[in-house]
């Protein structure tokens, strides 16, 4: 099962990959056309009704797989506000070989053909409410033909992500839907196709630049709250800057009063909130919580904090008091498995740190990924753990991230990983923000490797995050 939301991103991961969307949307037509096939005798009238997307695209090449059929093509508009060049593509590709292709650019004059089978490719995932013109008309024309219907990938105003089917969509006899099942299509009482076209599974294992489309935030928003500092001064600043360069649009850290200057002399760009201590204590935790509830903030734990008893004691009552979301990192960490939580969790260990916790003791975190995996269910919260390749698990879905570089073993890139996680976290779902994270802090290293090298530090990557990630993360 598969939202069409994700759908998207994987779509994308495998045109990074080496499969193009042009090449997929060959194979969806070619399987729209089988089942026409499977529904009606060589002979029989097609009517392909189609939106100006890719899913009509997809019905544009299945009419070219149709040639022993009577096949009339609608398109709802002009040719001219196609949406997308392959879907362009393959409607030129029909004119120029002398199909049979209408435009209807008025819904008042659809005029659905006598036909045997009507291909509703309208609007397909990604879209969701009741249906406007012209596709509500379409849609209504079609469902009072005396005709079988079959759906390209979805029914036109059936919505990919939560399974609902809009009052006035389309009521399909059969949906040709890809890669993987959406969900709520089996509740529709409609013969169900799922139709493999090509996609490799590594679009779903490896984390991709539709995993970054996915996560990143349109705008700038949240507010990513750190808490670190004390015997280190470099963690918190780094995971801080680093959730601005990813679209925060305030930072704070809240430290010990004997290192907050310094804290804040690293950026004129933090906001640095010190508490009386050189460390984080119990006496504490009472205003931090009350703060990061108030704001509605992100959390980040852990950035330098150090291994002090009463630091251990005092991220332990945080975590006991604390209901939101979170990002766990460094010497917080440890405290994760014993504790009791509300909080929504996305820890960030390296493998040193994930054995600790009582993960597993690898060389290879890829290679121990199923192991992790089950680590992450009992624990009950999302792992990030780092390495030559990080694995990202939930404990039900697993992802691999390939970005960075050897260089990146230099102090920081860690803290960084933090803050972006922790600004992603603002938009997407925990899960998501932690892939993504990934691969934009390993796409940030790989972006300054040609000109740096082995002498990147941390700091070097700070400028490349907003290139990484609004670019899409696929260099």
């Amino acid at each position: 099962m598969i939202t069409g939301e994700r759908m998207a991103a994987v779509d994308e991961n495998a045109a990074w990959l080496g499969v193009p969307r042009k090449q997929l949307m060959e194979s969806s037509g070619h399987a729209v056309a089988r089942v026409v096939r499977d529904v009606a005798d060589p002979g029989a009238t097609v009517a392909i009704v189609a939106g100006r997307g890719n899913n009509g695209g997809d019905a544009f090449v299945a009419a070219r797989f149709l040639d022993e059929y009577d096949v009339t093509t609608l398109l709802l508009g002009r040719a001219e506000a196609i949406g997308t060049e392959i879907a362009r593509e393959n409607w030129d590709a029909l004119e120029r070989a002398d199909y049979d292709v209408r435009q209807v650019t008025d819904s008042r004059r659809f005029d659905l053909p006598d036909c045997d089978v009507v291909v509703d490719a309208m609007l397909g995932t990604g879209l969701s409410g009741d249906l406007r013109e012209p596709a509500a008309t379409a849609a209504r024309t079609i469902d009072d033909a005396d005709a079988t219907v079959v759906s390209v990938d979805v029914p036109s105003g059936f919505d990919a992500d939560d399974g609902d089917h809009a009052d006035n969509g389309v009521e399909a006899d059969h949906v040709v839907t890809f890669h993987d099942a959406k969900p709520g299509l089996e509740e529709l009482g409609a013969d169900l196709t799922v139709a493999d076209i090509g996609i490799p599974a590594a679009a779903e294992r490896f984390v991709g630049p539709g995993d970054v489309s996915l996560a990143r935030p349109s705008d700038r928003e949240g507010r990513p709250y750190v808490i670190g500092g004390g015997p280190y001064t470099g963690a918190p600043a780094l995971a801080a800057q680093a959730a601005l360069r990813a679209g925060a649009e305030l930072s704070f850290v809240a430290a010990p009063a004997s290192v907050a200057g310094e804290i804040q002399g690293y950026s004129e760009d933090l906001i640095v909130q010190p508490f009386e201590s050189e460390h984080l204590t119990p006496s504490q935790v009472d205003d931090l919580v009350e703060t990061a509830e108030r704001y509605d903030d992100v959390v980040v734990l852990g950035p330098g904090l150090g291994t002090a008893d009463e630091t251990r004691e005092a991220v332990r009552r945080f975590l006991e008091s604390y209901g939101g979301p979170a990002v766990v990192d460094a010497d917080a960490l440890a405290v994760v498995p014993d504790v009791e939580t509300d909080a929504t969790l996305v820890c960030t260990p390296n493998r040193g740190e994930l054995a600790r916790m009582g993960g597993p003791e690898a060389e290879s975190l890829a290679a121990a990924a199923d192991e992790i995996e089950s680590f992450a269910a009992d624990l009950g919260h999302v792992v990030l753990a780092k390495g030559a390749d990080d694995v990202i698990t939930d404990g039900d879905r697993t992802r691999i991230n390939r970005s960075g570089t050897p260089a990146m073993k230099v102090g920081g890139t860690g803290d960084l990983l933090s803050g972006i996680v922790a600004a992603l976290l603002e938009h997407a779902e925990p899960f998501e923000a932690a892939a993504a994270g990934a691969r934009v802090n390993g796409v940030a290293g790989e972006r300054l490797d040609e000109t740096k090298g082995i002498g990147t530090l941390a700091s070097d990557m700070l400028d490349e995050i907003p290139p990484a990630l609004w670019g899409g993360g696929d260099e």
